[in-house]
């Protein structure tokens, strides 16, 4: 979240930047409570001095009646400090509910839009394939060749759910297996994490664990929830950490399952497992110096290896800047990798593939997420940033339709044979 002076000396600015992103906070309100709570800590420290000054004197009065007196003035004194704390708490309390809901800050070069589909295209690659054949979408290749169950899914588990099966399996952990050697060879660090966390790792990171706007599946009478993306484990893995900033950037990568409700989600644009409630992903994770200059650096380096994966898996895609709209709350700035997709809409359109985000201090203000500066007294909190290597779902329906051929069968990319062990399926 943003520092809460920050917000009070730059109100203005602030109540733009949440305009811009689309979000309504009552920043009149959190200002009021900050004032409470400055008067609330100064009202606490008086009593505090003063409890300090009466315990000192007691021992020193000769006098009784006045030595009961003061022991009096003392016991008034611990139940007002008592009654301070709870009534601080409470406005703290109240004060992150409001603060935890203005988003970060926006880069200057974001494009500023009312809804998602103001964002800014950067770049393509490929070639959209010209079939000379009617295409068929990866629901209708996968029923074809056996390779997707969704009735044995909505049996086990319910809508939304599904079973790979025979070569789709094989793509799965190829997809996973040449995604980890690519990050592995540029310096990161592999993990496979929990497909739980506590509830405050997952407000840290961004996400709404519980509520009527959640996405999460939540742990019933705990504290934990079912994660959406390694980004929550793997930002929650140095909580309340101190790094030296000698030792940065520390690059992580997490091979994780993803659980997400996708409330609301419909239509032909989800049909299939563009939007399901589970999938595998290999995801990029970061912690910066707390520097902006170093954090974009780390973010286009994040970009350009989702671009080198889907490169030499030679899908045609565009990398998009997007809009103010569709940022996150964490996020600074947000490109996401959109893969052409022949089977979807009329005639195929570009669907996201992976997306990348500079979340500058954001997450690890709550996170407490600190490193120790070589130059400078004190500590900061470090920049976190987050991409996705891999989701295997929507990854596969990129190779099934824009593999399929005249014939029926469906090519496998030449870097992922050696892991399916075969040149086609079908």
């Amino acid at each position: 979240m943003l520092d809460l002076q920050y917000i009070c000396d730059n109100l203005e600015a602030i109540a733009r930047n949440c305009e811009n992103r689309g979000v309504t906070v009552n920043l009149d309100r959190l200002v009021e409570l900050a004032a409470v709570r400055k008067e609330a800590i100064a009202a606490g420290d008086n009593l505090r001095h003063e409890q300090k000054a009466t315990s000192s004197a007691i021992p020193k009065t000769k006098d009784a009646d006045e030595k009961q007196a003061l022991i009096s003035r003392g016991k008034e004194l611990r139940e007002q400090i008592g009654e301070n704390e709870a009534e601080l708490k409470a406005i703290e309390e109240q004060i992150y509910e409001l603060q935890s809901q203005v988003p970060n800050l926006t880069h200057p070069d974001a494009p500023v839009g009312k809804t998602e589909a103001d964002f800014k295209t950067l770049r393509t690659w490929g070639n959209i394939p010209e079939f000379d054949f009617s295409p068929l979408d990866h629901v209708e290749l996968a029923e074809k060749h056996n390779l997707i169950d969704f009735e044995m899914g909505a049996r086990v588990a319910g809508s939304g759910f599904y079973f790979l099966k025979n070569e789709a399996v094989f793509l799965e952990m190829a997809l996973v297996q040449f995604a980890i050697e690519k990050l592995r060879a540029a310096g990161f660090t592999i993990h496979t994490t929990p497909d739980l966390a506590r509830d405050d790792v997952l407000q840290g990171i961004g996400f709404a664990p519980r509520g009527p706007e959640t996405q999460i599946y939540s742990i019933q009478e705990s504290n934990l929830s079912l994660v959406a993306t390694a980004e929550i484990t793997l930002g929650g893995a140095l909580k309340d950490q101190r790094l030296n900033e000698e030792d940065l950037p520390l690059k992580y990568a997490g091979i994780s399952h993803c659980f997400r409700t996708e409330a609301g989600a419909h239509g032909r644009a989800s049909r299939g497992i563009y939007r399901v409630h589970q999938f595998t992903k290999v995801e990029m994770f970061g912690f910066t110096a707390p520097d902006v200059e170093v954090s974009n650096a780390f973010h286009e380096e994040i970009v350009a290896l989702e671009e080198e994966i889907f490169q030499a898996l030679e899908i045609p895609y565009r990398v998009i800047d997007t809009s103010t709209a569709d940022l996150g709350g964490p996020a600074y700035r947000k490109f996401d990798l959109e893969a052409w997709m022949p089977g979807r809409g009329d005639g195929g359109e570009y669907g996201e593939v992976t997306s990348a985000s500079n979340c500058t201090d954001y997450q690890a203000r709550r996170l407490g997420i600190r490193c120790r500066l070589t130059e400078r007294k004190g500590t900061q909190f470090v920049h976190t940033l987050n991409g996705t290597a891999v989701a295997v779902s929507r990854a596969l329906i990129a190779i099934l339709e824009n593999y399929q051929q005249t014939d029926g069968t469906v090519k496998i990319p030449e870097v992922l044979k050696k892991w399916v062990g075969v040149e086609q399926i079908g």
